[in-house]
């Protein structure tokens, strides 16, 4: 759930909170936090890294990330996508967070908790960073909200998800009856 504060916080502020298993994240100083999840999130989570990786793999492509992770797109701004393709050259060198500059695709999974800052606050962000491709995936009514960055309003899938990474001819499907029928 998204807790509205008076206070301001910095990403250094975020990053300062004690680890108590919350997700903690800030968008333009404003702070997002939600529990640990739990339910199909964590199956769903690992059946869509599966689908993406074996894509990016076959394709001798690496930058396929899950939370934690701390994405970060100025001071007051600090995000832990659930998961994310990126470009991670200079991450894999260093190891460093702040490399992580560029994200092809990002997917978060909401819950009752996260549904507000997912579907808003870290949507417009998405789109502010243009960040190519945004799914929301809403596991309750079994259908994926695609964003892109001009959109006003998402695609909704919930038959088949097309995606490209743009370095590749191929793109990747997901099924997504088979997916959510898993769950």
């Amino acid at each position: 759930m998204s807790m509205p504060l008076t206070s301001y916080f910095t990403a250094d502020a975020v990053r300062a909170l004690p680890d108590d298993g919350k997700r903690y994240e800030t968008v333009h100083g404003e702070l997002l936090m939600t529990p640990a999840p739990g339910g199909q999130h964590q199956p769903l989570l690992g059946d869509l890294y599966l689908v993406l990786g074996n894509y990016l793999a076959a394709n001798g492509i690496r930058g396929l990330l899950f939370s934690p992770a701390d994405i970060s797109f100025g001071d007051d701004t600090l995000v832990q996508p659930d998961l994310f393709v990126a470009d991670c050259a200079a991450f894999y060198r260093s190891g460093n967070w702040s490399d992580v500059r560029t994200l092809h695709l990002v997917v978060e999974i909401i819950s009752r908790s996260s549904v507000k800052a997912d579907r808003t606050t870290k949507r417009r962000l998405y789109q502010e960073q243009r960040i190519p491709a945004y799914w929301v995936v809403d596991i309750d009514q079994r259908q994926v909200e695609v964003w892109t960055p001009d959109a006003f309003f998402p695609v909704i899938e919930r038959e088949q998800l097309t995606w490209r990474h743009p370095a590749l001819d191929t793109s990747c499907m997901v099924d997504l009856v088979r997916l959510f029928g898993q769950h």
